[in-house]
Parts: structure tokens; sequence; C-alpha cells
């Protein structure tokens, strides 16, 4: 069998090839703007933006995309197109391709741009289609292989990279700054901890108070910030915000409020920073006393967990090569009956603009006499076609598109050399 091609192309940045910085010049600010700007080229767009990726996937080709991309000043980044972008869709969904393999974020990831592709317009039928596909894929091989468990979120390997740092994480103080979805993960990671005091901050505050109350915490505002973070040992930040949330110079300053009385020397603080855009002003690492880390410093949490995980994704990426034959099967059926649909609805005009011819021919009138010649041009018609029906349905089957469009073609309209041969 011959896989179809899907016209579907995917481009972008990830944690494979490009670090934070990279990623973070990669990301589109506007993401209303940018799909407004897709949608007049492609036909479907979605764009994809996490902490450790930027990918835009479009139903269209990419010449096409890099050309997009290219107008928008971004350069070296991956590219899939056809069957290949539909199985790193896959693979993306199933948490093969995650920097903390087997995490489950990218499920919700890939339903949240999804439902803002829908609401500004621009997912096409098969966008949708393959989307979801993807996310059932996922789904599927979690259930089926243990690739996530065990595993941790970036979140959780956030706190364990702390805890690795600092020995234990006992009786430590821990500032967490922003509640979403991200701080939710670290919350949850740092709730199973002997923690002395674990505060939150968020810019809205009602916020931090759903999220400190679920896990034992203390909510905390925006403005008190820097005071929380003189009392922490351990300050992680995963905010949404587009600018960053801790400047170098208030940071310096709240450290200097943490020096030790005798060699004016601040007690360490270990600031983490998970967020994408950064929440962290450059330069804070070098700050007496200030121990920074980013998402590109999880890498060997990864490492460290993925050893016992390696055999599931091998299996995982076999059942992703499965569900890749199965799906493009599907759509081989699917272009087969979209073209087979075509066929009769034209042939079902000839046979009733005929009946009608013979029925005014004959100067018949009477209902027998009509129904005869109703019976007999739609048994004719039925016989007719159950050869070119076989052949079209076999040749779209087995992914060759092209012979089943020239025997629709010289159905439909005669000899498709017909006008060739006539100008020769």
């Amino acid at each position: 069998m011959n896989d179809p091609v899907v016209p579907l192309a995917i481009a972008g940045v990830s944690h494979h090839t490009a670090n934070v910085t990279t990623i973070e010049a990669f990301r589109f600010a506007g993401e209303e703007e940018f799909l407004a700007a897709a949608r007049e080229r492609f036909a479907g767009v979605l764009l994809l933006q996490t902490c450790n990726r930027v990918e835009v996937v479009v139903e269209g080709d990419q010449t096409s995309l890099r050309e997009f991309l290219d107008g928008f000043g971004r350069n070296d980044y991956f590219i899939h197109d056809g069957n290949g972008a539909l199985r790193h869709l896959f693979a993306l969904a199933s948490g093969i391709d995650s920097m903390i393999v087997g995490e489950d974020q990218i499920l919700g990831q890939l339903r949240k741009a999804l439902t803002a592709a829908q609401e500004s317009g621009t997912a096409s039928s098969l966008l949708e289609t393959c989307i979801n596909k993807a996310i059932h894929v996922g789904i599927d091989v979690r259930r089926r292989t243990m690739i996530n468990r065990g595993a941790v979120s970036v979140g959780s390997a956030a706190v364990q990279l702390a805890e690795a740092e600092l020995g234990t994480l006992d009786g430590r103080h821990i500032l967490v700054v922003g509640s979403g979805e991200m701080g939710l993960l670290v919350a949850q990671a740092l709730a199973a901890k002997k923690l002395t005091a674990m505060y939150v901050a968020n810019r809205t505050y009602g916020r931090a108070e759903i999220l400190a109350n679920k896990i034992g915490g203390k909510a905390v505002r925006m403005s008190d910030l820097y005071h929380y973070i003189t009392l922490s040992d351990v300050v992680i930040s995963c905010t949404s915000a587009p600018h960053p949330v801790i400047h170098k110079q208030d940071l310096a300053r709240a450290m200097k409020d943490r020096c030790w009385p005798v060699d004016g020397h601040p007690r360490p603080l270990l600031l983490i920073d998970i967020a994408q855009p950064r929440d962290v002003e450059d330069g804070a690492g070098t700050i007496d006393g200030v121990r920074f880390f980013t998402i590109d410093d999880l890498r060997t949490v990864n490492e460290q967990t993925m050893s016992t995980r390696k055999a599931e994704a091998d299996r995982a990426h076999g059942f992703v090569e499965a569900e890749l034959g199965i799906f493009l099967r599907h759509l081989n059926r699917k272009n087969a009956d979209e073209l087979l649909g075509a066929l009769h609805i034209w042939a079902e005009t000839v046979r009733v603009r005929e009946r009608e011819r013979a029925l005014a021919r004959l100067g018949a009138s009477n209902e027998k006499t009509a129904a005869i010649v109703d019976d007999l041009t739609r048994v004719l018609t039925r016989k007719l076609l159950t050869d070119a029906t076989f052949s079209i349905r076999s040749s779209a089957e087995e992914g060759d598109m092209p012979a089943a469009q020239a025997l629709m073609k010289a159905l439909t309209t005669g000899d498709p050399l017909r006008d060739k041969r006539e100008k020769e």
C-alpha cells in the first residue's frame, strides 16, 4: 500500500536543538495576530507554545511554511511535512518527544492550542482530525505502556533539581511564583516534602489563595515578592507573564537583607526559572549568593529518570508507528469515499436525465411504465459502475490517488487523452 501524503507541515524549535534563550526568541508574543496572518495563507494553522518548544502546524506544504516563517524573521528551525509531520505529532502527544519523557502536560497543551485555533477560525477539518487523533494516540500509549510511570513534569523536575542541589528540602522555606498549571505542578510536588513554609505569589492574589489553600501554603501578594524572597531558601518561578517579574536590581537589594552577620555574604538562594518567556531578568545569576537555574538545567533530571523508561519509550514508538499506519489507511478510505460519492452523484444525474428523455419519447404517462423505466436505468447504472467503483476504490485505498482521479475523469468527462490525440 502506498501511504497518502498528508498535506501537513510542522516547523519550530524545541529542547532537542535549542536552549531556553533560542526558544524564547522564536516565540510569537501576539498569538492572535500570528494566527490571523497565517489564516490568509493556509487552510488551517495551529500554534503550540510551551516552556520547551514552539511549533507551528499548518495544513499546507513545507515550502509555503518556510516562506511564511521567514517573513516573521524566524530561522534555524526544524521542519517536517507530509507523513513525517503526522509521525512527529503522534510522538509529541505520546510524550516521546518531551524533554521530560512521558510527561502528561503536552496533552493539555495540544488541546489548548487546538481550542485557540478554533476560536480564531484557523482550525481546518483536517487539522482538527489530526490533532484529535494525536491526542487519542497519546492517551492510548500511556494506557498501554508505562512511559509515564514515575515520570515527572517540568514542574516536579524543578523540585527534584532543588532537592538535588540542597541535599534535602526538609525544613526549608520555598516560594512559588505563579499559580497556573505549572505552579500547581510545582506546588503538588512540594506538598510531599517536609517544608517549614511554602509561599505562593501571583499577580492575582485570589488565585494565589486558591493554590495555597490546596497545598497548605501561604498566599502572598506580588507587592511583597522580594520580602518573601529574603525569607526563602528556594524560589521557583513559573508565571505566564510576557516579561520578567523578578528584576536584577530588586533581587540584589533583597539579597543584601540575607547577609550573614559575620562575613557579610548573603545566605544562598536557589532561584529556578521554568517560565517561557523567562520570569527572571538577565544577569540575576551574577548576584552574590544567587544560584540560578533555567529549564536547560532540567535536562539532567530527565537523563536520570529516562533510563527507567527507555524500554517503555521504545514500545511507545512501536505503537506510534502502528497507529500512524491505521490512520493513513483511514485517510485512504476517506479519500475513496469522497471520490466515489462524487462519481455516484454524477451517475445519478445522468440516469435521471436519460430516464426523463426516454419517458418523453415513449409518451408514457402511466405509473407502471415510468416505474419499469426507472428500475431499468437504476439497475443498468449500478451494474455499469460496479467495476469502475471497485477500481477507483482499490486505487484510492492503495494510496494511488492520481490513478483513482484519472479513472474518475475518464468516466465523467470521457477519455482524458482524447483532447491530446485530437490536437496531434
